[in-house]
């Protein structure tokens, strides 16, 4: 990988790694800009990052202990973190800022899976949620540092140190919850049975990706099911629970006509910047 496209985790919340700095603004000004099939591709990814942060910012203040409230809240940083640079370079294709793609698309434009887009619940079924994505996500990045296109290879590579802690941290608590006392769980699994029915909607071959994926540059999500399901079904026997068998809901198709959380968490997340577009402080 060249110096030019080299990522750091310097700026993450949870992690320090090595490599050459560079901002969603460096990458904003660059000539390089993303084809409209890689740009349609990185929204989809970025959209997931995108409504996990602002779910989980809502924790801020409301964690079970004050240690796990700085935690999710970094990692709300991270996820945001991954939404700046994808929706940047997914902008260049359009001539639009991250903030244009965050704040001015309206509901149905947006390619977020519901798993992402779930209500909190409690503690349990949000790190049931975590447990999921994080999983989902660092086999996802783990095959996307081979993509052809260099930087969404760099933002892969960037990402995956940071979503290695998020899956460590949501492993854990299963574990303590999943071994704690009957109430916890009794806790932990209600958060799995709640959120495993939008787990095969990550697996969806939702276009451009099959015909990136057959280019080199993206990865094929029903490419990482098996992978994923298997290390989530062992893990999760391994904390004396036991793997959810429910039915996928209807309508997996990252579209939002069947999202019911997608409207209130943009109605609060864009209101600001509609209020009072262009503003600057």
């Amino acid at each position: 990988m060249s110096d030019t496209v080299g990522f750091t985790s310097q700026d993450s919340a949870t992690r320090i790694s090595m490599g050459n700095a560079i901002t969603a603004e460096e990458l904003a000004s660059r000539e390089d800009r993303a084809s409209e099939e890689v740009a349609r591709y990185a929204l989809i990814l970025g959209d997931d990052s995108l409504m996990l942060a602002q779910r989980l910012g809502h924790w801020i203040s409301r964690a079970p202990e004050l240690e796990e409230d700085v935690a999710l809240a970094n990692i709300a940083l991270d996820l945001l973190g991954h939404a700046r640079f994808l929706l940047t370079y997914a902008g260049s294709a359009w001539d639009k800022t991250e903030d244009d793609l965050a704040y001015f698309r309206d509901e149905e434009e947006f390619r977020s899976a519901r798993l992402v887009e779930h209500e909190n619940g409690d503690f349990g079924q949000t790190i049931a949620r975590q447990l999921i994505f994080s999983f989902y996500a660092y086999a996802l990045y783990s095959r996307l540092l081979a993509s052809t296109d260099e930087t969404l290879s760099a933002i892969a590579d960037k990402a995956l140190k940071e979503v290695d802690y998020h899956r460590d941290h949501a492993a854990q608590w299963l574990m303590r919850l999943g071994g704690g006392t009957e109430e916890s769980h009794r806790r932990m699994q209600t958060g799995l049975d709640t959120v495993w029915t939008y787990i095969e909607e990550l697996f969806i071959d939702v276009e451009p990706t099959t015909q990136l994926a057959e280019a080199g540059v993206a990865v094929l999500p029903s490419a990482l099911r098996d992978e994923v399901l298997t290390q989530l079904s062992t893990i999760i026997e391994e904390a004396g629970l036991r793997v959810p068998q429910a039915k996928g809901a209807f309508g997996a198709d990252r579209s939002g006509r069947y999202s019911e959380h997608r409207g209130f968490i943009l109605a609060e997340m864009q209101v600001l910047a509609r209020e009072h577009p262009g503003a600057t402080w």
